[in-house]
């Protein structure tokens, strides 16, 4: 949970500065929303789940 929380406070981040560079326009922000929450009621949504968790746990068991 705490996870997918930090991912979504990152992809918001992301998505504001974005839009406030120009990069992105609203427009194209509600469509890779509205995508996500597609992709979210998919078959797929728990295979995408699975391997966010495990790259987060390759991510966090590295030491510099």
């Amino acid at each position: 949970m705490a996870i997918s929380i930090s991912v979504l406070v990152l992809l918001l981040i992301l998505a504001v500065i974005f839009l406030r560079s120009g990069g992105l326009k609203v427009s194209h922000a509600l469509v890779c929303a509205l995508l996500g929450f597609c992709l979210a009621s998919t078959s797929i949504a728990p295979t995408i789940h699975s391997g966010m968790t495990a790259t987060a746990d390759i991510v966090g068991s590295l030491r510099p």
